[in-house]
C-alpha cells in the first residue's frame, strides 16, 4: 500500500479533559462519532488522514480547547502493511454497523408509510413529515457515504433501499395528491 492510499496515512487524536462538567466530554464524543472516528481507548480517537475527516477533527479540537482540555493530533502509518490492514478492516467494520444502522431506518420508514397507506392518513401534514424523514435519510446517506473512504459492503445496498424509499414516498405523495383533489361525492 503506498503512502497516497486512504488506508495509509491515519490522524490519532489524543484527547484529555476533566471529567466534570461532562458536557464537554459529551460534546468532543458526539462530534467525532459524527464524523466516524473510531475510539482506540480512553480519549484517543482515529480517522483515515482524508480531507472529508478535517472539519470535524478541526471542531474536536476546538470543543476540548475551549474546556480547558488538551488535543493532540498524531499523523500515523502502521509499522507494515498488516496495521493498515488492521485498521483498514475496524474503520471498515464500523461503517458496516452504520449502514446497517441506516438500512434499518430504510425499513421503519417503508413501515411508517405503508401504516399511512392502510390507515388511509393522506393529508399535507403528513406528507410533510414523511418527505422530512426522506430528506433525514438523504443527508443520512450522503453523510455516510462521505466517511465510508474504503467501501464497506453494505454501501450498495442502502443507496438501492434509499432509492426504494424514494419510490415509495412518491407513491404516497401521487396518493395523498389523488385523494386532496378529488371532488367530494355528489359534485361530480
Amino acid at each position: 500500500m503506498s503512502d497516497t492510499e486512504p488506508g495509509s496515512r491515519w490522524l490519532i487524536l489524543v484527547i484529555k479533559l476533566a471529567a466534570e462538567p461532562s458536557r464537554h466530554r459529551v460534546a468532543v464524543w458526539r462530534e467525532l462519532r459524527r464524523i466516524g472516528a473510531l475510539s482506540l481507548g480512553q480519549g484517543v480517537w482515529a480517522v483515515p488522514d482524508v480531507p472529508v475527516f478535517a472539519d470535524g477533527i478541526a471542531r474536536a479540537i476546538a470543543f476540548t480547547e475551549q474546556a480547558g482540555g488538551q488535543a493532540v493530533t498524531l499523523n500515523a502509518s502502521g509499522r507494515g502493511p498488516e496495521d493498515a490492514a488492521r485498521f483498514e478492516a475496524l474503520f471498515t467494520a464500523a461503517r458496516s454497523a452504520d449502514w446497517a444502522e441506516f438500512l434499518a431506518d430504510c425499513g421503519k420508514f417503508e413501515a411508517e408509510l405503508a401504516k399511512e397507506i392502510r390507515l388511509a392518513k393522506f393529508t399535507l401534514a403528513e406528507l410533510e413529515e414523511e418527505e422530512q424523514s426522506l430528506e433525514r435519510l438523504r443527508r443520512w446517506h450522503r453523510d455516510l457515504t462521505a466517511r465510508d473512504v474504503f467501501g464497506a459492503p453494505e454501501a450498495a445496498a442502502a443507496g438501492r433501499r434509499l432509492k426504494e424509499c424514494t419510490a415509495a414516498c412518491e407513491d404516497y405523495a401521487e396518493r395523498v395528491f389523488r385523494v386532496l383533489h378529488q371532488a367530494p361525492e355528489g359534485e361530480q
